[in-house]
């Protein structure tokens, strides 16, 4: 047999195999039919920069794009985030949702449900298109005895393996939001750490607060950068309540080893606990408060821990930028090192180096 029959071969397996792979596991069915709505999405896009020169286009649309463009355009420049070719083009799709995120978790510890999919590796969240596929998905795992929760999403990222478009649904954003998002999502394209979900959106949502407010002071927009210090200023202080009411939940279970229904019972104490502190001392420092509307707060694991992943360890994000003398880039830059420098447990790092005192960091 010549070794080009063996390799013509070896190709037809390969090539087999992974048509299977779509075919016939559930992951690959997924990844089809999440590729086919993508691909829908970027058939639609239109170069920005041929929008923001179009009469036709409604003055405030046209403005909110320049900004986008602004603040890509800053990203890369002034906080030096790898912007590729993200958010050069606008998609408009039909819906006030592009797509509802799915978490999972056990019922009786603190642990994610995970899903590998290819280059990301393990990730604790699956993006759905449809939301009937969300919650036939969510159901599926109600019947097995996780815990599930359902979120929806404006925005998402390829990580800059795509050419990500700016879509309808964040555009209809506040401006301060909108500039928030496009350096949260290039953050992403500048570092993603495999298998570190919690890590990598606690980490752009820092890069994205810091990122907003940088950009209004260069502009000298004062109104924006106190926004955009607020906003920041109430996810730190979601993210100590969500980590409070995370290692009191955490507690409780190690105090109940032996049985799954005490390590229940144990939970929904400190949940009833948690929902009327939320209500009596957290909520009425958000936006839009309303004390005849209050919150319905759902709470169990899988709700607490999609809660918790854009606001883990935002505090030592910020201990780190203030020793980086409150510039964003050096800040970001020494995240990334020591995040790479230890891959197993970046967050579990970074706590080191803030507690150190060390202007390096620390070895592995």
């Amino acid at each position: 047999m010549t070794i080009g029959r063996v390799l013509r071969r070896t190709a037809g397996a390969l090539a087999f195999a992974v048509l299977a792979f779509f075919a016939l596991v559930p992951t690959g069915r997924y990844l089809v039919r999440a590729g086919w709505a993508e691909g829908k999405i970027l058939w639609r896009a239109r170069p920005i920069a041929e929008l923001v020169r179009d009469s036709a286009m409604a003055a405030p649309t046209r403005r909110k794009l320049e900004l986008v463009l602004a603040a890509r355009a800053f990203a890369a420049d002034s906080v030096k985030l790898a912007a590729k070719q993200s958010f050069t083009t606008f998609s408009r799709i039909e819906h006030d949702t592009v797509v509802v995120v799915l978490t999972a978790a056990y019922q009786d510890r603190l642990a994610y449900k995970t899903w590998w999919f290819p280059i990301v590796g393990s990730v604790p969240y699956k993006g759905y298109f449809d939301v009937r596929d969300a919650k036939k998905a969510a159901a599926a795992l109600s019947r097995d005895g996780f815990d599930a929760y359902l979120r929806p999403a404006t925005a998402f990222s390829t990580l800059g393996y795509l050419n990500d478009p700016l879509l309808s649904t964040t555009l209809d954003e506040d401006s301060v939001s909108l500039v928030n998002t496009v350096i949260h999502e290039l953050t992403h394209n500048t570092f993603y750490a495999s298998g570190q979900a919690v890590f990598n959106e606690s980490f752009a949502n820092f890069a994205g607060a810091h990122g907003s407010e940088w950009f209004y002071a260069a502009r000298a927009d004062s109104a924006s950068v106190k926004l955009a210090r607020e906003d920041w200023a109430r996810q730190k202080t979601l993210g100590r309540f969500w980590s409070a009411v995370y290692n009191s939940v955490d507690s409780a279970f190690k105090a109940h080893p032996a049985s799954k229904a005490d390590r229940l019972v144990a939970r929904e104490i400190v949940f009833t606990g948690a929902r009327d502190k939320f209500a009596r001392e957290i909520e009425p420092q958000l936006p839009g408060y309303d004390a005849q509307k209050p919150i319905a707060l759902h709470l169990d694991n899988a709700a607490l821990m999609s809660r918790r992943m854009y606001r883990t360890g935002l505090d030592d994000f910020d201990a780190i930028y203030e020793r980086a003398g409150e510039r964003l880039p050096a800040a970001i830059a020494r995240i990334i090192g020591i995040a790479k420098a230890h891959p197993k447990d970046p967050y579990a790092a970074v706590r080191a180096y803030v507690a150190s005192g060390s202007a390096e960091a620390p070895t592995k």
